[in-house]
């Protein structure tokens, strides 16, 4: 049995592999041995941590999720205001790096699937409910700072959250209407009407 240092870091390199197998060639496309490769280990040692494909994915999609807050949290308390902070971590998810494109990715595998899994519904419904919840504390804190029009932090979120996941979607299958720098414009705008000291219409940054 591997010491529990060891299981946690071979976890590690097998989910990691996953997520960019998936990301790669897709959900239906992965192999447990393009896994393996990519992780530089046995088919059979994979086998041994995750012991189905359904297994793995689930996990992977779940560490895909992790990963991405886990890469976010200094940007939580690198500014010193809630709209700041509300602006850098939407920066942030802009899939114009080779990482956050790669997570990107494995989200909308994830979606994709959660179509036909009831159990992945399940793990974006708490995963997903997570993200809004961080989000949504940052409205409300910039609405106690008096940075943030006042409003339902929940319906703002969802706001954010949507125009978000619509976009990159978007920019991700390489359309000519929504470039990363498009798509950067469509959110610094949003934001900016979220703050107090703006009050310009959402369409304006549709043209």
């Amino acid at each position: 049995m591997p010491r529990p240092s060891v299981e946690a870091e071979r976890r590690e390199q097998i989910l990691k592999a996953a997520c960019r197998v998936i990301s790669e060639k897709g959900y239906k496309a992965l192999r447990v041995t393009d896994v393996a490769r990519y992780a530089k280990l046995s088919a059979a040692l994979v086998h041994y941590y995750f012991e189905t494909k359904r297994d793995l994915v689930h996990a992977a999609f779940e560490w895909n999720f992790s990963r991405s807050l886990e890469r976010r949290k200094s940007i939580l308390d690198r500014h010193s205001n809630a709209r700041d902070r509300l602006r850098a971590f939407i920066d942030s998810y802009l899939p114009r790096d080779e990482e956050t494109e790669a997570a990107w990715r494995v989200w909308a595998e994830t979606w994709v699937e959660a179509l036909h899994d009831p159990d992945l519904r399940k793990l974006n419904e708490r995963i997903y409910g997570e993200w809004r919840s961080i989000i949504t504390e940052i409205i409300r804190l910039g609405q106690a700072e008096g940075l943030i029009v006042p409003g339902d932090p929940v319906l703002l979120a969802n706001v954010l959250v949507s125009t978000i996941d619509g976009l990159a979607i978007q920019a991700l299958v390489g359309s000519e209407h929504m470039t990363i720098a498009r798509m950067q414009s469509v959110c610094d705008h949003l934001v900016k009407t979220m703050s107090v000291q703006s009050a310009e219409p959402v369409q304006a940054a549709l043209g």
